[in-house]
């Protein structure tokens, strides 16, 4: 290596290392904030962000012609815009968080010992969250509103595309910190687009507590291999709507529509489409018009194919297939167990759908489907925070340990447990 690479490498890792005690020093204010001070410091930061709103979309310009120029795919290109409705939502989202119960200090669960010992499970934040994420700039305002409200300090890393629009942003939420008199190191954004800056992210032992990766799925690859520090993550979202031959026409078709075209490029979208059998002549000719009017490929097996000269053959490989775009996947199958013995060997354990009448389908698919989040007669794209009441959300994990699902406020703390005594010994 010469030595420019050298100096580079250095500067990247004394800037990273900075940033890293920045972030400590504030975790330790931030660990005992009044709820109000962090409220204060969201509330205001929405004030922030409506009134910068033309500094922001023109920032968002700037990163969206250069994703233009590099010839982003309009999935992408869809995740990076940003336009007053988009702007709104964020501003939303903080003030929906301050509204939120804060987490940090409640208690879980009491109980007294025989010997008198009182024993509280307390609710406390993690300390320093690490969010490396691509595109979507709105996450800079949602992570670090969530890890604030958790009374954690939050090191953002977001991707190259969205430098322009997550630096006005971060300008925002520093302001509403400074507002409340909170240190503004709560919530930082590295400075830098050297993907350096991510590997040193991944191995901050001692400094950050843990990382939530959100993009595509050789960022999370690589997060979920090279990180030292433990991870809240997903690698892709291949999810599925089943509908089940006891269902409404029309709501299975509107479910179906509504789940994979909403927005196609989201983790909730659906991608595989699995229909009963029984259900093919009389629910599957008016999904696949709807499907085709929106716009969708769609590519079936044998038997949809027949049905349907529109469809495209399917291969092994479109059952493991997170599209992101305007293309689903169709398969008919034999009822419920068979439509669970599917998602269960092809899906990713993040969203599935079944549509059903049926109360005992819907019952046996809800409790035998290893998703994090099962649903029933409604759009996997509900796959949210926001959606769930949580104000927002930092990212969708379907690991089992700590967190699983929409990762929000309370997901972001842990617990201690406080022990009160009167002047106990041990036998």
């Amino acid at each position: 290596m010469n030595s420019t690479l050298n100096s580079q490498t250095d500067d990247v890792r004394e800037l990273m290392a900075e940033i890293g005690r920045t972030a400590k020093k504030a975790a330790e204010a931030l660990a005992t904030a009044p709820t109000d001070a962090k409220n204060r410091a969201l509330t205001e930061a929405a004030k922030a962000l409506r009134a910068r709103k033309a500094e922001l979309i023109a920032a968002n310009e700037i990163d969206m012609q250069a994703g233009r120029d590099k010839g982003l795919n309009d999935a992408m290109l869809d995740r990076l815009a940003l336009d007053e409705g988009r702007i709104e939502a964020m501003a939303a989202g903080l003030d929906q968080i301050a509204k939120l119960p804060d987490p940090v200090g409640a208690i879980m669960d009491n109980w007294q010992r025989p010997n008198g010992l009182d024993i509280s499970r307390v609710r406390v934040p993690l300390g320093v969250i690490g969010v490396i994420y691509e595109s979507r700039p709105n996450v800079t305002a949602d992570a670090g509103g969530l890890c604030l409200k958790a009374g954690n300090a939050s090191i953002l890393r977001g991707g190259s595309e969205s430098f322009n629009s997550s630096s006005t942003i971060l300008a925002c939420m520093q302001e509403g910190l400074k507002q409340a008199n909170l240190p503004a190191g709560a919530i930082q954004m590295v400075p830098t687009t050297d993907r350096q800056a991510v590997g040193e992210m991944l191995t901050m032992t001692g400094i950050i507590d843990v990382i939530v990766p959100r993009g595509g799925k050789s960022l999370v690859a690589r997060v979920q291999s090279e990180a030292k520090v433990p991870v809240f993550a997903h690698l892709e979202g291949i999810c599925h709507t089943y509908v089940n031959a006891n269902s409404d026409p029309v709501m299975a078709r509107d479910i179906v529509v509504n789940a994979k075209m909403r927005r196609t490029g989201i983790c909730g979208a659906t991608e595989t489409l699995l229909i009963d059998k029984a259900a093919a002549t009389s629910h599957l000719p008016g999904i696949l018009d709807a499907l085709a009017e929106a716009g969708c490929e769609m590519r079936g097996d044998e038997a949809t194919c027949k049905l349907d000269a529109r469809v495209e053959a399917a291969t092994d490989e479109d059952w493991d297939t997170e599209y992101l775009d305007k293309i689903i996947a169709v398969k008919q199958v034999d009822g419920v167990e068979d439509a669970i013995h599917h998602i269960n060997t092809h899906g990713t354990e993040h969203t599935d759908a079944i549509v059903t009448d049926d109360e005992t389908a819907a019952e046996t698919f809800l409790s035998r489907v290893n998703s994090a989040i099962a649903l029933h007669n409604a759009s996997t794209q509900f796959a949210d925070g926001g959606e769930f009441g949580m104000g927002a959300e930092i990212g969708i994990s379907t690991g089992k340990l700590h967190a699983r699902g929409p990762v929000g406020v309370e997901q972001l703390t842990t617990f201690k447990y406080i022990v009160r005594g009167t002047g106990q010994t041990r036998p």
